[in-house]
């Protein structure tokens, strides 16, 4: 083993540790390790590219010999970058990345930038198969940074975003990848990180990982992409930025800790009791000043979720108090931030509890959970808000995924929509309206449930028809269907507009003096004390027993109502009590 003087580790400007070469001779042929620039190399790097492990630079191959890089397959017996899972950078190739990662082009100029078909003309053939490191496609005639030691990588890939936040996937930042099985790490690629698609084991989850999750056609590993540390996502490169205006970059500095550990606040404020499977069967919840336990007793077909307002047909959250507080257990767990994909705005949206609103997606007046746009002052229901934009429906046998530029005609309602839920297997659309149906759902007039139903089961005429409307429905088309007595409506006649408005909630009247509980009506009740018109559905009645003022929701609903105008829901006195934990 050749020897070599070496000073003592020295510390930069910075106050990181660095090897010092003191002579020439040191570095040999590799003009570049006398530069200013290697001299301050630290001594170790959290690289980009290779979260896993920090890579410790070296004076000489760590392997008692010849080191070849994983990268550029150049032999190198000087100043390696070694990670202890067996992978090896030049250190020109560990600086070179390390800027590219950290958009410092400007730290590049001592590379030369090259025009291929410059070099093209004399017929040089090892430039001819070259490939950019970056998406190893072939360098063609795009300009490029070439190093030394083989290095080549486009102009176009050196000035992508290392790291984006974008809306198809807010939870966590998208990382760009080069070339997946290169950087993968060899020791714990199948224990720690075995959830990861860039683990080195891809057998019986190939098929499944491997797919963008933008537009499901298949990513190819050797190429770079976009992915998250922590989900299984991965998207192409061109998928990910096609829209400038739909992502934003997250700036170099950002990188070891704008990963957002806690996006979402608990809403679960603490966990009084579990059970021993480690349920949580006693909490409190930021939304209800009461404990909150967990029950199976569903006794009525009547319980509405406070959080999202549908139905309740399985175990679920109530007051300990019995004030007629309840939330589905799922909906116990929504974040308190979250962002939304469909929403144009970058910001995170808050839960927010207490108000009547008019949801800005489905444009249903709504009294449970909603997520606030501060910045456009919005608010999105709970129901429309848990909506992904790859989503398994069980009215079809695929996964669908949104595409805002499929044109079709939606297979649950029958209209024509341009931006829809698409199958790649088949020809299946699915508007964003159909794609929240409530799978069952309650009707003022029936007794049982009706149960969402994607295929009529009787092709005779008489049976197509709607029980509400009495007119002829598609039967081919999605509809409401109670099996017990044969009841069959459209979805918009089962779902009136003020479903999502649970009875018995309080609000104060603007030209009355005392409270007002919404109630349901299911016959025409006395006169409405604004248009005079006897009452039905959903009205005002005051709280007051000895006060008979009742009146039409639509009639003292707000004309600003909208989006951005929600009504404060009033509270009972012991129901605005706080407590700690």
């Amino acid at each position: 083993m050749k020897s070599r003087a070496m000073k003592p580790k020295k510390l930069n400007a910075q106050g990181v540790e660095r090897w010092c070469p003191i002579q020439a001779s040191v570095v040999g042929s590799v003009n570049f390790l006398s530069t200013k620039k290697c001299a301050e190399a630290p001594s170790k790097i959290d690289h980009p590219y290779h979260h896993y492990h920090p890579l410790v630079l070296l004076p000489e191959s760590p392997y008692g010999g010849s080191c070849y890089f994983d990268f550029s397959y150049k032999r190198c017996d000087f100043f390696v970058y070694h990670c202890s899972c067996g992978l090896d950078f030049h250190i020109k190739c560990a600086l070179f990345t390390l800027n590219i990662a950290e958009q410092k082009l400007q730290e590049l100029n001592h590379i030369a930038t090259k025009d291929p078909s410059v070099f093209l003309e004399d017929g040089n053939e090892e430039l001819e198969n070259a490939k950019c490191f970056g998406c190893w496609l072939p360098l063609g005639e795009s300009r490029y940074f070439s190093v030394a030691c083989g290095f080549n990588l486009h102009i176009k890939c050196a000035e992508l975003p290392h790291e984006i936040n974008h809306p198809f996937h807010k939870e966590h930042p998208l990382v760009l990848q080069f070339n997946i099985k290169r950087f993968s790490c060899k020791i714990c690629g199948e224990t720690r990180h075995r959830d990861f698609f860039i683990v080195v084991q891809l057998a019986q989850n190939e098929s499944k990982i491997r797919d963008c999750s933008f537009c499901d056609v298949e990513v190819s590993i050797d190429y770079g992409s976009y992915y998250c540390l922590r989900c299984n996502f991965i998207a192409h490169v061109k998928c990910a930025t096609k829209y400038r205006d739909r992502y934003y970059i997250i700036e170099a500095k950002g990188i070891a800790g704008n990963h957002d550990d806690d996006l979402g606040v608990n809403p679960i404020t603490c966990v009084i009791e579990q059970n021993e499977g480690g349920e949580m069967t006693r909490i409190k919840h930021f939304s209800h000043a009461h404990d909150l336990i967990l029950s199976d007793n569903v006794m009525e077909n009547d319980i509405t979720c406070d959080g999202c307002m549908l139905l309740i047909l399985d175990s679920f959250y109530c007051c300990s108090l019995q004030c007629n507080f309840f939330l589905h257990k799922a909906c116990a767990k929504s974040p308190r931030k979250k962002h939304l994909w469909f929403h144009g705005c970058q910001e995170l949206h808050i839960l927010v509890v207490g108000y009547l609103f008019n949801c800005s997606i489905c444009e249903y007046d709504c009294g449970g959970f909603s997520y606030k746009c501060n910045k456009f002052n919005v608010h999105i229901c709970l129901q429309c808000s848990v909506i992904d934009y790859r989503t398994k429906h069980p009215g079809h046998q695929h996964p669908i995924l949104y595409n805002r530029n499929q044109n079709g005609r939606c297979n649950g309602c029958g209209e024509t929509w341009r931006s829809q839920f698409s199958c790649k297997h088949c020809d299946f659309n699915l508007d964003f309206d159909c794609s929240r149906l409530p799978l069952t759902t309650r009707h003022k007039g029936h007794e049982h449930p009706p149960a969402l139903t994607y295929h009529a089961g009787n092709d005779y005429p008489k049976y197509h028809y709607c029980d509400l409307c009495e007119k002829e429905r598609d039967p081919n088309l999605w509809f409401y269907h109670c099996a017990i007595c044969e009841f069959s409506a459209h979805p918009n006649c089962v779902l009136a507009i003020y479903l999502f408005i649970k009875p018995g909630s309080m609000c104060k009247g603007k030209d009355h003096p005392h409270p007002l509980t919404f109630v349901w009506k299911p016959y025409r009740y006395i006169v409405c004390g604004k248009c005079s018109e006897p009452c039905e559905a959903l009205v005002l009645e005051c709280a007051e027993p000895t006060c008979n003022y009742v009146v039409y929701w639509k009639d003292v609903r707000p004309p600003s109502f909208g989006f951005t105008s929600p009504v404060e829901l009033s509270k009972a006195e012991a129901d605005a009590i706080t407590h700690d934990c």
